[in-house]
């Protein structure tokens, strides 16, 4: 049986009715090339019909580009593999990366301090720009890879860096958390954060809790402080740690939905309630905060947006618009159920 001829743009160009170069230009997304509208569906049109895909070697080699990202997460695989927010930030960025032909590499770096792991990903040339999920303190990689131009886009935020992010206000978001808790009468609240502070996203919301407690006439005791560490081993640790205080909370504030899982088995496995003994608040809005018991009183974050934002932002810079120090600052939301007291309300931050 005689196997079918590979098509070309040769191919496509005869379809269209255009040139070679001009196929080549409109598949490889040449910046800059004078082709209308009706010309560029034209191509694109031939090129489907006929399933032709240009060959990704020679467009990596035209463009000087590989249309791949780096997606980094500073967390250990295990952490990654348990944190249910994560999903629906990588939808996000897939949804982009597929409608503009790109491929995302995804990458777990532990410990940026230590490690070059994806900095070598750059002088390798394996990847056009960088989406950095969790930014870090004693991160000394970034600001070399800005001051080389490379692509850089944080999820999260790197204060006085100058680095492009998308990210929410999570001093404001944590700070409306605490003040809900406040405002239904507790006095005595403690907090869990989702991380350490080497995180910056846990330095804020850290931040956010002691602002409201100062600006409601609470003493700030770092006694009623515990460190998360993303999982809800590490919330039930906590948990377990506020409970031995002599003088008992009333309330918590937790900076994370799943640490904040494990705060709630704590609690229980103390024969306490949840509100009536210990009112609860967490933070992310997973899908599991709906179903566990009673419903989490959480702060939503737009996971998906920020995910498609991120990786929109990092094409254009790729693209060479000019977006360095560009911020992004999406919406929160504090969404009320039993955990608290209250239930079926919601109050917004921008």
């Amino acid at each position: 049986m005689r196997k079918a001829s590979r098509v070309t743009s040769h191919d496509v160009a005869e379809r269209a009715g255009v040139s070679r170069t001009t196929v080549s230009l409109v598949l490889n997304r040449v910046q800059g090339a004078k082709i209308s509208e009706e010309t560029r569906q034209r191509v694109l049109k031939a090129a489907r019909e006929l399933n032709y895909y240009a060959n990704a070697a020679a467009r990596s080699l035209a463009s000087r580009r590989t249309r791949t990202v780096g997606f980094i997460l500073c967390q250990s695989p295990d952490r990654i593999f348990a944190d249910a927010f994560l999903p629906e930030v990588l939808r996000g960025v897939g949804e982009v990366a597929q409608q503009r032909d790109f491929r995302i590499l995804l990458q777990s770096v532990e410990d940026v301090a230590e490690t070059n792991a994806y900095i070598g990903l750059v002088r390798e040339k394996c990847i056009d720009g960088i989406i950095l999920s969790g930014p870090r303190s004693d991160d000394h990689q970034l600001p070399k890879l800005k001051e080389e131009g490379f692509p850089v886009v944080l999820l999260g935020q790197l204060k006085g860096s100058g680095i492009s992010f998308v990210d929410v206000d999570n001093l404001g978001a944590a700070k409306m958390a605490t003040e809900h808790l406040i405002r239904l009468g507790h006095r005595r609240i403690g907090m869990i954060t989702n991380a350490p502070l080497a995180y910056t996203a846990s330095q804020d919301r850290l931040r956010g809790y002691q602002l409201a407690l100062g600006e409601n006439g609470i003493g700030y005791d770092e006694r009623l402080v515990r460190y998360g560490d993303f999982r809800e081993e590490g919330g039930y640790r906590a948990m377990e740690q506020l409970l031995e205080l002599a003088e008992p909370l009333t309330a918590v504030f937790v900076a994370s939905d799943l640490v904040a899982f494990g705060a709630m088995e704590a609690i229980k496995a103390r024969g306490l309630r949840i509100p009536q003994d210990i009112a609860l608040v967490g933070f992310d809005d997973v899908r599991l905060a709906n179903y566990v018991d009673p419903p989490l009183t959480t702060v939503r974050l737009p996971a998906y947006e920020l995910g498609k934002s991120a990786m929109d932002m990092l094409i254009r810079m790729i693209e060479g618009e000019d977006l360095e120090g560009n911020e992004v600052l999406l919406e929160t939301e504090l969404i009320i159920r039993e955990s608290c007291g209250l239930r079926l309300q919601s109050e917004r931050r921008s």
